[in-house]
């Protein structure tokens, strides 16, 4: 079993544009999460305590004795775990969703920058008080959303990162498990060790997100714990509890993390753009049906070449095998997915790949998706259609090699139809499709007659087809 609310960074926005104000806080979308982030680093004094032998001063009284077996206990117990608790707990809130908005789009720029809903919550913070927050933009592809509060001077900590973690080395979960049947705000804190780093979960069916390059780690993550911290023994975040695999729905020691560095990417996109810009490199690897086949392959096999993308300016071609990716070993297709998920258009991604039993290295440079910078065109008031080219078929692995792409629909327009977004139209009525003119062309012509046309369209590999009125 899984579960995985999505994770949130919160920005105070008076913060954003007081210049004297505190840094922007950061925080997580679900029952828990981080409310605000410092880029500092934290450190903490060493410190160590050691209990006196009783008979090291021969003229210690026993009221003193007794008084330094006490102040040696009490020192104990603030170990570096505990220490680093007590830092990151003052920021961490509980997150409500109390209602929901639909925003409608009044003009055609705010239907392109308009996130598609909105959700108003209430942050409730560790001293027990409510804000206001709006929902800025969510990624559901990573599990991150960003939120947005009028506040100042909230609690922050510090950043680590997850690239250095030694497997092994303690971490704390914070959050606030079953929260909703408790009557205090204050977070629950739990702490295990680094089980592992880059830990890849094979997708399940209801799955939404991608859930690669994850930190493993046995400190018991529950309901609402998700969306929390997870930091080290410094008191620095270094991932966002996300998941945990169970029989029961509790924690058995089998957790997982988003990594600070991709949680925090992600967030500032959604800040910048609304929406998260994917990255495409123009190449298909070998999916889940070779996932056993690593070790006799050594390495990705790259089945597919996008001509005149990244990857074939680059040089790379079909049969090539991806041994290492900016210093990955590349085993699976989800080794590839989190590189894709790390990187952001424009940036450079080095790969090592065997060709011939020779291994060479290329640096791919990161594009756009295909779809979204292609034109498109619109028909029947709310169906927006792209003309399919190599890039987008390989971008959206489509096997037919000619139709349009519906890019969006509208809601009744979907529901009186059945197509969906992400379908290829390959053929209305006996007219095969080659472009999003001929499906423009098509539901005209069938208007004007008032009569009902037959759309064939790929779906995941096959094709179906739907009669209605257009």
């Amino acid at each position: 079993m899984r579960f995985a609310p999505a994770v949130a960074l919160v920005l105070p926005a008076l913060a954003c544009n007081a210049p004297d104000s505190d840094r922007p806080a950061e925080a997580g979308f679900g029952a828990s999460a981080v409310a605000a982030v410092s880029d500092s680093r934290g450190t903490i004094d060493s410190a160590s305590w050691t209990l006196r032998a009783l008979g090291e001063d021969a003229q210690a009284s026993p009221n003193n004795t007794q008084q330094q077996l006490s102040d040696s206990i009490s020192g104990s117990r603030l170990s570096a775990i505990a220490t680093a608790a007590a830092r990151v707990a003052p920021a961490v809130v509980s997150v409500n969703v109390v209602r929901r908005e639909r925003r409608v789009a009044r003009t055609i720029w705010e239907q392109f920058w308009m996130p598609r809903g909105s959700e108003r919550v209430v942050e409730g913070l560790g001293s027990g008080t409510d804000l206001e927050a709006v929902l800025l933009g969510e990624d559901q592809l990573t599990d991150i959303a960003v939120l947005k509060v009028d506040a100042r001077s909230l609690p922050t900590v510090s950043i680590g990162s997850s690239n250095d973690l030694v497997i092994g080395e303690w971490v704390v979960a914070i959050g606030n498990p079953y929260g909703y049947l408790l009557g205090n705000t204050e977070p629950t804190v739990t702490a295990g060790v680094v089980s592992a780093v880059g830990r890849d979960l094979i997708p399940a069916d209801q799955d939404e997100g991608s859930y690669v390059g994850m930190i493993q780690t046995d400190a018991a993550i529950n309901p609402g714990n998700s969306g929390g911290p997870l930091a080290n023994a410094l008191g620095e975040v270094v991932g966002v509890n996300a998941s945990i695999f169970s029989r029961s729905g509790g924690s058995v020691g089998i957790g997982f993390a988003i990594p600070i560095e991709r949680a925090l990417r992600v967030a500032n996109e959604l800040r910048l753009y609304g929406t998260v810009r994917r990255a495409w490199m123009g190449l298909d690897v070998a999916g889940a049906e070779s996932l056993r086949g690593w070790k006799q392959a050594g390495g990705l096999e790259v089945t597919r070449v996008a001509a005149g993308g990244p990857a074939d300016q680059a040089g790379l071609r079909g049969g090539d095998v991806l041994v290492r990716a900016q210093g990955q070993a590349m085993r699976t297709y989800l080794d590839w997915e989190a590189i894709k998920l790390d990187v952001s258009p424009g940036e450079p991604v080095t790969v090592v790949y065997r060709r011939r039993s020779r291994e060479r290295e290329a640096q791919i440079t990161v594009a756009d998706l295909p779809s979204t910078r292609a034109e498109r065109v619109s028909t029947n008031g709310d169906i927006e259609l792209i003309t399919l080219n190599p890039a987008i078929q390989q971008e959206r692995g489509f096997q037919r090699d000619h139709g349009a792409l519906i890019y969006s629909i509208g809601e009744r327009a979907g529901r009186l139809s059945r197509l969906q977004a992400g379908d290829l139209i390959v053929q209305v009525n006996r007219q095969r499709i080659e472009s999003a003119e001929d499906v423009t062309a098509a539901f005209q012509a069938a208007g004007r007659q008032r009569t009902w046309i037959r759309v064939y369209v790929e779906r995941d590999g096959s094709v179906y087809s739907t009669d209605f009125y257009p």
